[in-house]
């Protein structure tokens, strides 16, 4: 009787932490809220080890992570696979095996904030094997470095060495790779990656390859405006918190972490923040980029007066580098044929859309695939043992659009 009591407040101990309110329309809400509480274990594990002095809280956590999902390199019938480099960087390369003698070719950079996880972890790897035997295509999947021992613009200067590197003539020819069909992709601070190496490559005249299209999954493009309506209606919706898409923020940027209640209420970018001119708002201005259903019934909080100089402290909350929403029209004119995908219960979901909007208006050709049942990274949870039905979905009309576009 005693075990069946204990067995039971146990229980309901385990069912209280794993339970969270969720919108209705969210996709499998039990599985999420599961992902949500080993994610939340993980970080609270993380935040304690930090504040005990062990050890950065992103080291414990890219541990663990790591302990269950890294995996070794491994070929199959249908696609051979090896850990090389790749313009210095380290890199996971996915040939198939059979197919034609010409391959179309994928650079693909992983999420995680800038400072976790890995292109080896099982759920890339197995993302990047289909990608790779469904298109017929070589598919590279970068490591580049991390926050906190690299911050901007560290990783980005390795996607862009990771690049050049694809599209040199040395690369494409030892892989055969065909130079009209190359693709950029990522998602999450991947997506923020293959935006800004699309934006700078494309406008880089010295190149005799160019890519040929940009996809950009749930991309993170803007550190100015944390209240836009998908940061106000998911701020609360897992996987991915407003307070810690703010912390990612301050790591990459290699900024205090003190200033992190300064950008929740959005005092970095207050009215009297004289670096943040009317045109540089006028690109974040959701009001007149975002449809009327994404709008709903939300309002802008702009603070008239906030905290000036945050920006002369961290300059790269203005550089197009880090936050690709801010790049020129005629920038944004030269870059590739794009897929942009948006999950609706997701705070980075209308930092997509504004950047389809901006990219539609320079005349890019864009496709933006939207999911109403969508969360944040959910296409990476399109096998088991964390399988969503909208993880399934969307990852088969991302690779689709590939097929059909590339």
């Amino acid at each position: 009787m005693r075990l069946r009591l204990i067995g039971a407040v146990l229980l309901s101990a385990a069912a209280y932490y794993v339970y969270l309110p969720l919108p209705s329309g969210v996709s499998e809400p039990w599985k999420l809220m599961l992902l949500d509480a080993l994610f939340r274990s993980f970080m609270q594990a993380s935040d304690v080890a930090h504040a005990l002095g062990l050890c950065h809280r992103v080291h414990l956590l890219n541990r663990m992570v790591s302990w269950v999902e890294v995996i070794e390199a491994h070929s199959c019938s249908a696609v051979h696979v090896t850990d090389s480099t790749l313009g210095g960087v380290p890199t996971r390369v996915f040939q198939p095996k059979k197919g034609k003698k010409l391959k179309r070719g994928v650079i693909y950079f992983h999420g995680g904030g800038w400072a976790l996880a890995s292109g080896r972890m099982r759920s890339y790897d197995l993302l990047c094997r289909k990608m790779a035997e469904d298109l017929d295509a070589v598919i590279m999947s970068v490591d580049y470095r991390l926050a906190p021992e690299a911050v901007f613009p560290d990783q980005y200067h390795d996607a862009l060495a990771a690049s050049r590197a694809f599209l040199s003539p040395q690369v494409l020819e030892r892989y055969s790779i065909d130079p009209e069909r190359v693709c950029v992709s990522g998602d999450s601070a991947g997506g923020n990656l293959a935006a800004a190496v699309a934006q700078e490559l494309s406008s880089d005249d010295t190149l005799a390859v160019k890519f040929k299209v940009q996809a950009l999954i749930y991309p993170v493009l803007q550190a100015l405006d944390f209240y836009t309506p998908s940061y106000q209606q998911n701020q609360a919706v897992p996987i991915l918190y407003r307070p810690i898409m703010v912390r990612f923020w301050l790591q990459y940027l290699g900024a205090d972490s003190s200033l992190e209640p300064l950008l929740l209420a959005n005092n970095h970018s207050s009215l009297d923040e004289p670096a943040i001119s009317a045109k540089t708002r006028s690109k974040l201005d959701w009001t007149t980029l975002l449809p009327g259903e994404r709008k709903k019934h939300f309002q802008p909080i702009i603070k008239e007066t906030g905290s000036p100089g945050v920006v002369s402290k961290v300059p790269a909350l203005m550089d197009v580098r880090a936050a690709p929403l801010l790049a020129e029209q005629r920038v944004l004119s030269r870059t590739p044929k794009a897929y942009v995908m948006t999950c609706e219960f997701d705070v980075l979901r209308d930092d997509g859309l504004m950047y389809a909007r901006h990219l539609q208006d320079a005349g890019v050709t864009v496709t933006s695939d939207h999911y109403e049942d969508g969360f944040h990274g959910c296409m990476v949870f399109a096998f088991l043992p964390m399988m969503s039905s909208v993880g399934q979905r969307s990852m088969t009309n991302y690779i689709r659009w590939l097929d059909q576009n590339l």
